[in-house]
């Protein structure tokens, strides 16, 4: 469907939520995926950024404390310019553009200007942390009041704008924003008003991300407490007696997987169930592909493999990737699932049979061991493989222990080549992030090819050293061995080499509850 312009663009001011990468509005993924500029703040994800459309100019518009990437004035002004360039422009902040993220502002320029916008809501920063926390604002045993406060209010009023005097006893649960440079004097104005310095507090960083730290204490002590703690910004204070429900109601932070940063060395679309298990967990997951599946250099052997079908006896698929390169192909030729009656089909591991059965097809025999020579012991379980013709679809360049095993116990055997692993360009920057900035906990292998491929650009990039403390897990003894080859410790190999195993094997791993005391520890 087309796109009308109007005539001097539009804007968006989109509420991207609190940091969580699940917990955007459709209505946002719509207006990212709809402008042709996007200027981002600093609390707003950037994997949100995956959703822009290709050729998007991107504008970091950052501030943080006093340190400002372009000033307000100059996001107003770019704003305008590029809409009077008839461009859609999407402004990207974190949580709601219309609480404490100055989308007023912004839209009362936009409306001085004559230029067009819609306000997208996103979910607050202080609901998130209060349900990240285990915190409910309001509670009718304990709180029927709710207030949203700044906690540093600027430096251009003329005067205080919040009357402490009023709120501090007059509101059930207090809700600071940007608070923690002021937390001293912010609680002393609370006590000094007259509430109750055992009164519970409780300060939230990064909510709803992985790096979420908790810190709880009274009106007396949390100040010394986050000191101690070395808190810092961004950061939500709640202020009341429902911050007592936390010992209770908390869940994220005891998620197995909160907190940690798990990279995974495949495609975002190839890792499905898998990193949604990660993520149901509590995991960060960062995609950093190692490998790209494209088409073979000839479809010369499947071609004639299909065409001689009827004098196949078994079909042997060790991947998804197989399957699907298999089954493309065969559509592409005019034929379809029917070509394969007859022929008996093998499947290495649950995810290939799934993958098969996607395309209409069951599998007739799934290995107890899902590796080559798993199929070996399962085919020979069968029967005498003497003159039986045995098809493989696979990559163009794998183990030959299977075709050749095979040969030696008689079988006619075809290898058919229906796809390429080629490894792609991998951002430097990306690196940087993953294995510098942000510190991966874990690095998740399913390949040698996504090993060999992983270390290439490592080295290449001189951040061998950056993998020191950062644990290695294998699909199965074959992926372990080419990481061991490579030199790195590997941390978690399951018996059963398939994602599931995998995934559970993860979970045991780092099987214990997140506390922030421990973190300073580690």
């Amino acid at each position: 469907m087309l796109r009308e312009r109007p005539k001097n663009g539009k804007v968006y001011l989109i509420g991207a939520g609190p940091g969580h990468p699940k917990l955007i509005t459709l209505r946002a993924i719509e207006c990212i995926q709809d402008s042709d500029v996007l200027l981002y703040d600093h609390l707003a994800n950037q994997k949100f950024l995956q959703y822009a459309r290709k050729g998007c100019e991107i504008i970091y518009a950052g501030k943080t404390g006093v340190h400002h990437t372009l000033h307000q004035d100059e996001i107003n002004q770019i704003l305008i310019e590029k809409t009077r360039e008839g461009r859609t422009v999407g402004r990207l902040k974190g949580g709601d553009p219309l609480l404490f993220g100055r989308g007023g502002e912004e839209a009362e320029e936009l409306v001085k200007q004559g230029i067009e916008f819609e306000i997208v809501p996103g979910i607050p920063a202080a609901t998130a942390a209060a349900a990240y926390a285990g915190i409910p604002l309001t509670h009718r045993n304990l709180s029927s009041t709710v207030a949203f406060v700044t906690g540093h209010e600027g430096s251009e009023k003329s005067g205080p704008s919040v009357d402490w005097a009023k709120l501090s006893t007059g509101v059930g649960t207090l809700v600071i924003y940007m608070g923690i440079g002021n937390l001293k004097e912010n609680v002393l104005k609370i006590m000094a008003h007259g509430r109750s310095p055992k009164t519970p507090v409780a300060l939230i960083r990064w909510a709803t991300t992985p790096d979420q730290e908790t810190l709880c204490g009274t009106l007396s002590d949390i100040y010394e407490k986050a000191q101690a703690a070395d808190f810092k910004a961004p950061a939500i204070m709640i202020v009341g007696e429902s911050v007592t429900l936390r010992d209770k109601l908390q869940w994220a932070e005891r998620l197995p997987l909160f907190g940690k940063r798990i990279v995974l060395t495949r495609e975002r679309e190839q890792a499905g169930d898998f990193s949604e298990h990660l993520e149901r967990f509590g995991a960060e997951i960062f995609y950093l592909p190692t490998i790209r599946i494209v088409p073979p250099e000839s479809f010369e052997i499947l071609d004639r493999a299909i065409d001689e079908f009827s004098s196949f006896h078994w079909a042997v698929f060790t991947s998804a990737n197989a399957v699907r390169g298999f089954m493309d192909r065969l559509i592409s030729r005019g034929r379809d699932a029917r070509d394969l009656k007859g022929i008996r089909i093998i499947t290495v591991g649950t995810a290939t049979a799934q993958a098969l059965l996607d395309k209409g097809i069951r599998t007739d025999l799934i290995p107890e061991e899902f590796r080559g020579e798993g199929v070996i012991r399962a085919l020979k379980a069968e029967g005498d493989l003497h003159g039986a013709k045995i098809l493989i679809p696979r990559a163009e360049k794998a183990r030959e222990i299977l075709p050749d095993t095979l040969r030696d116990e008689g079988a006619e055997v075809v290898v058919a080549p229906v796809y390429r692993n080629v490894p792609p360009e991998i951002n430097p920057k990306d690196l940087q992030e993953i294995l510098v900035k942000r510190k991966a906990h874990l690095i998740v292998f399913t390949s040698p090819s996504n090993v060999n491929n992983f270390m290439t650009s490592v080295e290449k990039e001189g951040l061998s050293g950056a993998l020191q403390g950062i644990r290695i897990a294998c699909i199965g003894p074959v992926t372990g061995n080419a990481a061991r080859k490579q030199g790195l410790e590997v941390a978690l190999e399951p018996e059963s080499s398939t994602l599931s195993s995998l995934s559970d094997s993860i979970l045991r791993l780092f099987g214990e509850p997140y506390n922030i005391e421990k973190k300073k520890e580690d």
